[in-house]
């Protein structure tokens, strides 16, 4: 699967551009085309179970319903209100709903991306590649790396009080001062737990001679190849040609058109 093989760090920088240009684009079928081709290139480059991802699509996908019916619904007079369309026996303004759509498929096209991001990348990986390739500064990438690590340690930690609050019989809460309460109870413990922990990271890392320096050596090393700069060239020529389809059918619009 090629898209997890590919450098982090173009990867991210590929996807921070194509959001760019996608911001500059305002019309609903050059996104339409453009995500619909993400959805296909991460099932096919990348190893990704649709039962996961769907599960983290919806959210995005109940957002952008939100955004598209907010903004027919709230849209200012157009400029030609005789010109409607009729869907499932509602009828808009043409112009009020291809902006409210414009702007529903940038949402979903901003998801895809993400999520193909996300769903084909090491989080390791990326932060080693931003220190090798972006020059990171090693106490910040660390600083991260350690606070990702802490996440299971929390979670496995609130558990842990959750038991012990049961067993005293504290966790029967009622009503909104009752969960004020219990969330007083729960973060300061968490708090102190989590200081201790960085404590201790800390002193770790400085008796192993973590000094945070530039200039170290590194057990895994990441380098830029032709393929990466490949998937970029095909990502961005992807944009364009929807682009250009969206031109030929008289959809393609600039953000600047609409102001």
């Amino acid at each position: 699967m090629f898209l997890h093989e590919l450098n982090p760090s173009i990867k991210a920088l590929t996807v921070i551009i194509l959001i760019i240009l996608l911001a500059l684009i305002f019309d609903p079928l050059t996104p339409l085309l453009f995500l619909s081709g993400t959805i296909i290139l991460t099932f096919i480059g990348g190893k990704i179970s649709w039962k996961r991802y769907m599960l983290f699509f919806i959210p995005f996908f109940i957002l952008a319903i939100g955004m598209l019916w907010t903004t027919v619904a709230f849209s200012k007079t157009p400029n030609n209100p005789n010109d409607t369309i009729t869907i499932f026996t509602l009828t808009f303004p043409r112009e009020s709903f291809l902006h409210a759509l414009a702007l529903s498929m940038r949402i979903l096209s901003v998801a895809t991306l993400s999520l193909m991001f996300i769903f084909t990348t090491n989080v390791i990986h990326f932060i080693i590649s931003l220190i090798q390739q972006f020059r990171l500064p090693p106490k910040i990438a660390y600083g991260v790396l350690a606070g990702y690590r802490f996440l299971p340690m929390i979670k496995d930690e609130l558990l842990i009080i959750n038991s012990a609050h049961r067993v005293r019989g504290m966790n029967q809460v009622r009503g909104i001062k009752g969960r004020m309460n219990q969330f007083k109870r729960f973060s300061i413990p968490l708090l102190a737990s989590a200081i201790r922990k960085a404590e201790r990271t800390a002193m770790a890392m400085e008796s192993k001679g973590f000094t945070g320096s530039k200039d170290r050596t590194f057990y895994r090393h990441f380098f830029i190849t032709k393929k990466d700069w490949l998937f970029m060239s095909l990502m961005i020529l992807g944009l364009i040609t929807a682009a250009y389809i969206s031109f030929n059918l008289n959809y393609f619009k600039w953000y600047g058109d609409i102001i």
